[in-house]
């Protein structure tokens, strides 16, 4: 067991590229084979660092690999989302086309920024914990990611006959929409927040 959770997570990181190239495909097999492993790694993800604090295993090769992991899949289906979606197509002009990539970049720049702060702390002797807030702004990632991959394959549907073709015209058209690319834009919000947070957050004492 005490290998366990450093293991799910190098399986994170060597599942990503394969999950990010299946949604990238644009087919509906890939796309629907790429939904359910971005799935399983988020849950991978909650599942390595439940193990680790329930058996005590956590180590410092744990401690590296799971923002690692994180980053890897996370913001590699955020960079995507421009290329396979419709999301801003319920605006009209250029916002549509610059929004959803302003969004993304505040997400990345939010990330880095963090995790500078924390190697930097790591060197002083304080490590940055990881925040309640910040749990938070992985679940409302999460969620907003499997949410729009979800749709995204069954919106392949929208080109067959009956109920199955009304649903996936209406997925399609729920990607399109302006509330979905509000759901992204509150998204980068509630990340760029949580990342503020802890740069007011004063430093933990050193040992």
């Amino acid at each position: 067991m005490k290998h366990v959770p450093n293991a799910l997570t190098v399986g994170r990181i060597v599942v990503a590229p394969v999950c990010l190239y299946l949604l990238w495909t644009g087919t509906f097999w890939g796309q629907l084979a790429g939904a359910v492993l971005f799935i399983l790694a988020a849950i991978t993800d909650w599942l390595d660092g439940r193990l680790a604090r329930e058996y005590g295993v956590s180590s410092r090769l744990g401690q590296f690999l799971d923002p690692l992991a994180d980053k890897v899949l996370v913001l590699g289906a955020f960079f995507l989302i421009p290329f396979l979606q419709p999301i801003g197509e319920g605006l009209t002009g250029p916002a549509g086309a610059w929004l959803p990539w302003l969004a993304i970049g505040a997400i990345a720049a939010r990330d880095f920024a963090v995790t500078a702060l924390r190697s930097i702390r790591e060197r002083q002797g304080r490590p940055l914990r990881t925040s309640t807030a910040a749990k938070w702004k992985t679940a409302w990632q999460l969620t907003f990611l499997i949410t729009a991959f979800v749709f995204l394959a069954g919106s392949h549907a929208r080109q067959l006959g009956g109920f199955l073709g009304h649903l996936g015209r209406f997925l399609y058209a729920a990607l399109a929409s302006p509330a979905a690319l509000a759901f992204l834009l509150v998204t980068a919000a509630v990340t760029v927040y949580t990342g503020f947070l802890y740069f007011r957050r004063p430093p933990a004492p050193a040992p």
